[in-house]
């Protein structure tokens, strides 16, 4: 994936270097192979594997119009959890009867945007939800397929920001019986939902299986129990996404198939043990299938030495283009592309423009002696990247450039300074009338 050619990084087959005094930096790159070789690997290793089951690329990773057309392009669906990706897929084109809407607190508005596109499935995050979407739906006279997401009451190992699954939680309707069983039975009598089965998400960045081993074991019992309370059949199970991925050399990540071997064996196994219909499975990688597919690049500024502590080394941005690390102390690898040939003899932290303390992308880096105009080259960073980026400081957003084979085209402009003011010259002409 990754080589070095006249002392430059390439990635994705592409000098990093030439790439950066092209577009500039801040930028961040993205490779259309390694995201469809991501696909590939999804359809090889679980869906031809499994046939019936489906997988849903969880857009909040990364999303565009182009990845809608990548995605739908290699048959996947599309996980979304707000109506701003909704409304992105929709002008994309996106399949509707493919997308799953997420999101544990949808509005009405969002609610009806979803069931006038017909989308695919409508997760349901809380039982007065249920009401809201019969309503929604029966205005409309549509008929919208659910699952209920709920609470499986496990801890994968990860921070705790991104840890989804345990008892106490915001998302998801905990299984508590006169909890759950409330809900259900209120989708099952609700006569514009057709309740399909459940849904649950445990973590992010997971790098053990028996985590998804234990919540499929809840929830298949859970299956059990309500189908002798209620009579329900639970036709799909989905079972979230959270695959890790490497993000430094101490990561040891695993193909999607360690986890989805073990859970559809567990699924196969549950069900034989329980007396209960196999239900058809969904997967949601997001970060597996884009994290490492993307890098960003800045340009070095200011090298401050501090004698006996430590050398800080200034990029051209950091916490509005990446604020993983003062969020949840999200920890990355890093090379510097012009300097490729040259041994890696100092240890520097890497620091953001912002006036913000926290603003540090990187500690303790090992580098070659770093000075103004070199460019570093920040890796894995084509999940939650973009998609979380922010205007701190009034700093512009960073475009986006699609690498394909030997091509590279522009995704995502450089938004500007004008852009920034956007909002409030249009809110002035509202006021002055003349909008």
């Amino acid at each position: 994936m990754n080589n070095q050619a006249n002392n430059h990084f390439h990635f994705a087959g592409q000098d990093m270097v030439k790439l950066a005094g092209t577009y500039g930096t801040p930028l961040y790159v993205v490779s259309e192979d390694l995201i469809r070789q991501r696909c590939r690997q999804v359809k090889t290793d679980f869906l031809d594997q499994y046939p019936g089951s489906r997988a849903a690329y969880a857009s909040k990773a990364f999303l565009s119009m182009a990845m809608c057309r990548i995605i739908e392009s290699e048959g996947l669906c599309l996980d979304v959890v707000s109506g701003g990706e909704l409304y992105t897929a929709v002008q994309a084109g996106f399949p509707m009867e493919r997308v799953i809407f997420h999101g544990n607190n949808k509005s009405l508005e969002e609610l009806e945007m979803a069931v006038s596109h017909r989308v695919g499935r409508v997760v349901v995050d809380h039982p007065e939800e249920i009401d809201m979407l019969e309503a929604v739906a029966a205005a409309a006279g549509a008929a919208m397929t659910i699952q209920l997401r709920v609470v499986p009451e496990v801890e994968g190992k990860t921070h705790r920001h991104i840890m989804t699954g345990q008892k106490d939680t915001k998302f998801g309707i905990p299984l508590a019986p006169a909890i759950i069983e409330a809900a259900v039975k209120k989708a099952m009598e609700s006569p514009h939902l057709d309740l399909a089965g459940f849904h649950f998400h445990i973590g992010s960045n997971l790098f053990e299986q028996e985590v998804y081993v234990a919540a499929v074991e809840r929830v298949m019992t859970l299956c059990r129990q309500l189908q002798e309370s209620l009579g329900l059949t639970v036709r799909e199970l989905n079972t979230g996404g959270g695959y890790g991925i490497q993000y430094t050399t101490e990561d040891s990540p695993h193909p999607a198939s360690y986890y989805t071997d073990a859970i559809m064996e567990t699924v196969s196994a549950c069900a034989d043990r329980l007396k209960l219909p196999v239900p058809q499975v969904t997967i949601e990688p997001g970060r597996w299938i884009v994290g490492e597919a993307g890098i960003t690049l800045y340009t070095v500024g200011a090298v401050k030495t501090i004698p006996g502590v430590r050398t800080y080394v200034s990029v051209d941005g950091g916490l509005p283009d990446n604020i993983r690390p003062a969020l949840y102390g999200a920890v990355y690898g890093a090379v510097v592309a012009n300097k490729m040939d040259q041994p890696c003899s100092e240890t520097v932290t890497v620091a953001g423009k912002c006036c913000e303390t926290g603003d540090i992308l990187i500690w303790d880096l090992k580098t070659p002696p770093l000075e103004r105009g070199d460019v570093l080259a920040v890796l894995s960073t084509g999940a939650y990247n973009e998609s979380m980026a922010n205007n701190y400081n009034r700093l512009p957003r960073p475009a986006v450039v699609l690498l394909t084979g030997d091509q590279a085209r522009l995704m995502v402009d450089r938004e500007t300074r004008e852009d920034l003011l956007m909002r409030e010259r249009r809110a002035a002409e509202i006021a002055n009338g003349s909008l």
